[in-house]
């Protein structure tokens, strides 16, 4: 609200520094003498510097106790002081004549952990090097870091110092001299800087960086970006003779320019405002004053440096100095040496180019005096005479535009520097102090102003320290009053630099952020340096000046509110005095909600705050008050009332006990009757759960979101809004969880929520939605808040606006469907339940009673009413048998996500095959086998296991611990009575199709998972209705399978082999093993469909029906729909269906066995084209003999097919003598239904079925399998073919034991030598590599010859062979033998 003074820093030692500089003048030689040695630019000696300072004072103690009662007692001791301040506030240098202290910033931390940032001294030492030359003045000038990374801190400080001799030498923070030029022989009077400042408006001319000096008779100038350039070399290069240990090189001079500034008697300060340009008025009016009447005038006016200087004859001087009009100036050194210079003038290449001369002409050069320039003339435009004063000090505003000016006689002058005259002076402050404050406007003060959209607007402040007084002032400009005023110490200083950092320009100050401190007040006493901070409003006047107030205020709100540490009673003080304080009705109605939506403020703080404010509007004259304001005042106290009553309500120790005569007999009966499924729902309900500790329903609710919820009607009719289901349930938990839990008296809540004007509708809503919300809660103990809400409920319905008086009980009640829908709309069934008991009784005994008072009869009285409450509780009791079911948990690593959420909405949206379609889902969530679910289903038949099963529910609830079979059987047992409560919407069929079509939605979104597809064809197979089996199919053919069944035939069309994993995964969007368990269920599902197609002929439609109280169900077309729509569809192309069943058992063949083949090859034309068309229509099938090449192709298949079966059931251990036949698995390569499945695909593909047993008789021989061949030699028509088959075979075995075995007998041998040279010769012919098992017993062999003889006839070519085969193989069995 108003200035203050901060306190942002502490110095350090400040006894050492007043120690130092006025120390006695007894070291002086020895001082002198190091100064001789630091300027010799040995940066190893001047490091030592401190610590010899430190060795004097302990040298000369008398000394300093003497100093302490003289000069070091007095006070002012700083005045006598040169003192500068570096605006970045991180260095502070204080010189007395020759010596000089650097006082460098350092973060300390304090006994609690915070920070705060100190000045210590960090250098002394003496700076002057002439025989009685004194410091004179100084400055600090940050220069900004060349770096990309840098966000406005300066790189590093030099400490400009001029001199009584006329020197300006420039020092590192740390004293090492960097570079000292003699510019004028006069003493130096005052050292002023000027940096870069980004323009706040697109008039403003920029203005360049430049340093100031300024002397007795002469003013000189050094551009600032050649000094930056200069400085940053100067110290590059000292570092690098540092770490090189060379000598120091003597810097070149700097460019500069000198003004002689005439017609002024004396000059003490000085300030150089910048370039400014005329406007043509101004021009043509100086030329007529000083040229006069044919003065000629040029075409633009001239650029021109503007300088005004104080001290006597004029008081103030004013100076123009037209751009270009002198050169700058450049010393002697650098014009003898300018012809070598080949760069830059001021780069730190080493050795300075050519400058590193011998050390004697270096000390000659040094002893030697520099020649000064002589300067540039300069006349006096103007200024303002006063014979008698004579100025003091000049303070340049940050603008440019306005100045301060002391003088001796205790002024202080405004000037307007554009229009040259004084606009203000005040009197009174002797030995002033000067510095300027620019504040610019806050980011919040503009949202009232219409012109938010335009720039920043700053404010300046003129700060006036007057030691005489002690006192430190704020002054508005350019007319404005004093706003602040502050006691401090007459012995401080005021520092103001009036710059900030030297490097910057409008492309490098881009996103920076200078922090810079423009006005500081050191004390000396304590050695605190504070600054002055000042809000924008202060600058406005008049009317914007209230708002501002205004808005200053509500800030102090803001932040007094955001405070977590404030006492409540200081919080309620602090909170009414500023709410009181504000004016404008607009911004105190937005204070009021800001502390109204506070969560700090305690509820009786809001409630005084508020009244307070009430009572003092009602006060004031009614015309003049807001009516806004004073109706959110009434309607705030109105609801802090009310939530005051309900607090106490719930806290008040008096119970209300239920009425004696509020008997719930009907309900008590419908508790007992579901009350093992409650147990069993609560039980699955109850397991924990993570949730936030803000979301709990425990929470209190704090006054603040209870005010955010309610509002209040014109009138005067409290409305409940409902922004979130969170917000919603949090209240209602508010004003009834304590009712229904028995801690608070019902009837005295309702009673004070009707008078405070809420409508019974809303009252309902949030009774029903904490009901529902705290449903496992209202299940620990159900009777004691069943009765509760009773009692609730019907406090709510004797409210006046809940039931009409004119409701007819014929017709439906808006207040008892406002239940019905709440409860028919919540997933919570158990809660939803026994809120449905619970109004169903009272809406009963509302209708009774009014019957009664109508009719005066003893006849029940009967509505539409009740008969929605009797469909209503019937269908809630459905739900929960289905919930439970649902919320199983599924075993561990079981697939499926979250137990499904069901009501009697969703159900009834869900269309008639909702119920069996969740039931699907959580049959697939627990992997229920298709032969399990069907045996549990016959369950539902038998009575006595209905009982049974009663019993055991009942008995769940008190078990704590169950076994995985408990599990399973519970499980089951849920199921069975699910099944029950629906038994036309769970029958078996049903429920299968079900099953069936959601474990093929499942594979279709993770087609690897084959196992999905698998059981969805298993559970297709246990439907008993041929309708729906061919509905389900043909929907499953048509929607999932069809496409990806004929990428996997064009994909083996087009690789003529089985696609490896790859290639099935780019195409098919499976692997090579998922392709294969794909199409062999494919095959099923073809042959499902062709056994479905042919019974349909033979049965009767199906008549699909619902439950009576499930008729309404209401939603998009359902499993059991399309069923209903596939009853009267004309059947599928049975040639079709069997057409694609004989490529799917191809292409499964194929990559079950790994097989070179292009499928779509074996068929014609006419069957290339019907493949993979829809299986309702007709399509022109091959007839008639095919191809005999085309046939050729196909029998070549299928022989590959028999082939690789019996390699793949290749068992030794079959071969074996006396062992029998093992048996083979069901599916895979090995399956014993392949010979069967190729003899069938023969059939159809018109290739000669014996030349297929034939073929399986001789490579089941070939692979040493003799008994399963002789179970197919059977059935061979052609006898003699086979037996000229089996004699090469057998003369093979033969062959490989005689001749080919690499161990040979000698018997073997001589049998060889007995036998007839026909069959030897024949023998020999045989090659037995063609044997895939040339190793078989004998016996196997001779067995093999007996049939042989018995198949092959006496007249055949080669009967005779066959008996010289036995007598030989019998030989040999009579060798071995023996």
């Amino acid at each position: 609200m108003s200035c203050s003074l901060l306190e942002f820093c502490r110095l350090q030692e400040l006894k050492t520094v007043r120690d130092y500089l006025y120390l006695s003048q007894k070291t002086e030689p020895v001082e002198k003498n190091q100064t001789e040695n630091e300027f010799s630019w040995d940066s190893s000696e001047w490091e030592a510097t401190w610590d010899s300072g430190e060795n004097k004072e302990e040298g000369a103690t008398s000394a300093t106790t003497v100093e302490e009662e003289t000069t070091g007692q007095r006070a002012p001791w700083l005045q006598d002081c040169v003192v500068s301040l570096s605006p970045c506030s991180d260095l502070l240098v204080v010189a007395r004549e020759q010596k000089a202290v650097f006082l460098s910033a350092k973060w300390l931390t304090d006994d609690s952990g915070r920070e705060e940032m100190t000045l210590a001294v960090s250098w002394t030492g003496t700076l002057s090097t002439d025989e009685g030359e004194c410091v004179s003045s100084s400055i600090c000038i940050p220069l900004a870091s060349q770096k990309r990374s840098s966000t406005g801190r300066p790189d590093w400080t030099c400490v400009v110092v001029g001199f009584t001799s006329g020197y300006v030498r420039f020092y590192t923070e740390n004293g090492v001299l960097l570079l000292a030029q003699l510019l004028h022989e006069d003493p130096v009077l005052r050292l002023k800087c000027r940096t870069y400042e980004i323009p706040r408006h697109p008039g403003v001319t920029e203005q360049h960086e430049e340093l100031s000096i300024l002397y007795p008779a002469a003013l000189v100038t050094i551009d600032g970006f050649s000094l930056f350039q200069s400085l940053r070399a100067c110290r590059n290069q000292v570092a690098r003779a540092t770490a090189a240990g060379s000598d120091v090189i003597q810097p070149p001079p700097l460019a500069y320019k000198k003004w002689g500034l005439q017609d002024m008697d004396t000059i003490v300060d000085h300030s150089s405002v910048g370039i400014m340009t005329l406007c043509v008025f101004d021009q043509m009016k100086n030329a007529s004053i000083l040229g006069g009447f044919n003065a000629s005038v040029k075409g633009s006016p001239p650029a021109m440096s503007q300088y005004v200087t104080v001290g006597g004859g004029p008081y103030t001087g004013f100076y123009y100095a037209v751009e270009g009009s002198s050169q700058p100036l450049l010393s002697h050194v650098a014009l003898a040496v300018a012809s070598k210079l080949t760069s830059a003038l001021f780069s730190a290449a080493s050795g300075w180019l050519g400058w590193n001369k011998h050390k004697n002409e270096e000390e000659a050069v040094q002893k030697q005096k520099p020649k000064v320039e002589s300067a540039t003339p300069l006349g006096i435009r103007f200024g303002l005479p006063d014979s008698r004063r004579h100025g003091e000090s000049i303070c340049l505003s940050p603008c440019n535009t306005l100045a301060g000016v002391t003088d001796d006689f205790g002024r202080v002058t405004l000037l307007d520097l554009a229009r040259g005259i004084a606009i203000r002076m005040w009197k009174g402050y002797r030995d002033a102090q000067l510095g300027w404050l620019q504040v610019p406007e806050e980011r919040g003060d503009r949202e009232f102003s219409p012109s938010a959209s335009l720039p920043r607007r700053h404010a300046l402040f003129l700060v006036i320290y007057a030691p005489r007084r002690g006192i430190l002032e704020v002054w508005g400009m350019q007319q404005g009053p004093r706003v602040g005023a502050f006691t401090v110490g007459k012995h401080c200083r005021l520092l103001y630099a009036g710059y900030r950092l030297m490097g910057v320009n409008s492309v490098t100050s881009k996103g920076w952020q200078l922090l810079t401190q423009q006005v500081c007040l050191l004390d000396p006493i304590t050695g605190a340096l504070r600054t002055v901070n000042i809000p924008f409003h202060l600058a406005l006047s008049d009317k914007k000046s209230e708002r501002a107030k205004d808005m200053h205020l509500i800030k102090r709100l803001t932040t007094i509110l955001r405070s977590r540490e404030v006492e409540p009673d200081i919080l309620e003080s602090e909170a009414k005095s500023v709410l009181l304080d504000i004016k404008h009705p607009a911004i105190k109605k937005q204070a009021l909600e800001s502390l109204l939506s506070n969560k700090n403020a305690p509820v009786s703080c809001l409630t005084n705050i508020t009244r307070a404010l009430h009572d003092t509007l009602k006060q004031q004259d009614p015309e003049e008050v807001d009516a806004a304001l004073l109706q959110l005042c009434s309607s705030q106290l109105t609801l802090l009332q009310l939530y005051t009553d309900i607090q106490n309500l719930h806290s008040g120790a008096d119970r209300e006990a239920c009425s004696e005569n509020d008997s719930l007999e009907g309900i008590e009966e419908e508790l007992s009757r579901v009350g093992p499924t409650l147990q069993r729902y609560a039980q699955l309900t109850a397991r924990p759960s993570v949730s936030f500790a803000q979301d709990s329903p425990d929470s209190p609710m704090p006054a603040q979101a209870f005010l955010s919820q309610m509002e209040c009607t014109d009138d005067e009719v409290l409305r409940v809004t409902r922004s979130s289901e969170t917000k919603w349930n949090h209240l209602g938990n508010f004003m009834f969880w304590g009712c229904l839990c028995g801690k608070s008296p019902p009837r005295e809540v309702c009673d004070t929520l009707q008078q405070a004007g809420i409508s019974p509708q809303q009252l309902l809503s949030l009774l029903l939605s904490v009901w529902l919300q705290r449903e496992k809660e209202v299940l620990q103990k159900p009777e004691e808040a069943v009765r509760n809400l009773h009692t609730l409920l019907i406090a709510l319905s004797d409210m006046k606006g809940a039931v009409e008086e004119s409701w007819d009980p014929q017709a439906i009640s808006p207040w008892w469907q406002q239940v019905r829908c709440t409860c028919i709309q919540s997933h919570n069934a158990a809660a939803a339940l026994l809120a449905a008991f619970v109004a169903h009784r009272a809406a009963k005994a509302s209708i009774t009673s009014r019957a009664d008072s109508k009719f005066q009869s003893e006849w029940e009285a009967v509505s539409l009413e009740l008969e929605q409450w009797v469909v209503c509780v019937h269908q809630l009791e459905d739900v929960l048998v289905l919930q439970t079911l649902l919320l199983v948990p599924p075993p561990q690593g079981a697939a499926g996500g979250a137990a499904a959420q069901c009501s009697i909405k969703t159900l009834l949206e869900g269309g008639t095959g909702g119920i069996a379609d969740s039931v699907s889902k959580w049959v697939f969530r627990h992997n229920l086998a298709p032969e399990r679910l069907k045996e549990i289903l016959r369950k539902r038949e038998d009575e006595e296991a209905d009982e049974e099963l009663e019993q055991r529910a009942g008995e769940e609830g008190n078990e704590q611990q169950e076994k995985s079979q408990e599990d399973t059987d519970r499980r089951a047992e849920l199921l069975v009575a699910v099944s029950q409560r629906f038994p036309h919407s769970l029958s078996p069929d049903l429920l299968f199709a079900h099953c069936c079509w959601e474990y093929v939605v499942q594979w279709n979104k993770d087609p690897e998972e084959g196992r999905y597809l698998w059981l969805a064809v298993e559970h297709l197979k246990l439907v008993s209705c041929p309708y729906i089996h061919l509905g389900i199919s043909a929907m499953m053919w048509s929607t999932f399978i069809v496409k990806r069944f004929s990428a996997a035939a064009f994909l083996m069309e087009k690789v003529g082999k089985a696609p490896k994993d790859r290639l099935c995964r780019r195409d098919v969007g499976m692997g090579d093993k998922a392709v294969t368990s794909f199409l062999g269920c494919c095959v099923q599902l073809l042959q499902i469909l062709m056994e479905a197609d042919s019974a349909v002929e033979d049965v009767a439609p199906p008549e699909l029906s619902v439950e009576e109280a499930w008729c309404g169900a209401e939603g998009p077309a359902s499993l059991v729909e399309l069923a209903e729509l596939g009853l009267g569809q004309r059947g599928v192309c049975f040639t079709l269906v069997q057409h694609h069943c004989l490529l799917a058992s191809l292409l499964h063949a194929a990559m079950s066995f790994s097989l070179r083949v292009k499928p779509l090859s074996l068929f014609e034309g006419k069957g290339k084209n019907a493949f993979f068309r829809d299986l309702t229509s007709i399509q022109l099938m091959p007839t008639g003999d095919m191809d005999p090449g085309l046939v050729s192709l196909r029998q070549e298949f299928l022989l590959r097919v028999l082939t690789g079966w019996v390699q793949a059931i290749d068992d030794p251990s079959s071969s074996a003598p006396g062992t029998k036949t093992l048996p083979l698995p069901s599916s895979g390569p090995k399956a014993d239904w392949w010979p069967s499945l190729c003899l069938e695909l023969g059939s159809l593909l018109q290739v000669n079925p014996d030349i297929l047993r034939r073929h399986i008789v001789c490579e089941l021989y070939n692979q040493g399998l003799d008994l399963r061949a002789e179970e197919v030699m059977l059935e061979v028509e052609d006898k003699d073919v086979l037996g000229s088959q089996l004699l090469v075979l057998t003369g093979q075995r033969l062959s490989y034991s005689l001749l080919h075995s690499q161990s040979q007998t000698q018997a073997a041998m001589e049998l060889l030598a007995r036998l007839p040279p026909t069959l030897c010769t024949w023998l020999k012919a045989m090659d037995p590599s063609e044997l895939r098992c040339p190793l078989v017993p004998l016996s196997q062999t001779s067995r093999l010859v007996g049939r042989l003889i018995e198949i092959l006839p006496e007249n055949h070519a080669q009967y005779s062979l066959a008996l010289h085969l036995l007598e030989a193989v019998d030989a040999l069995t009579t060798e071995d033998n023996s």
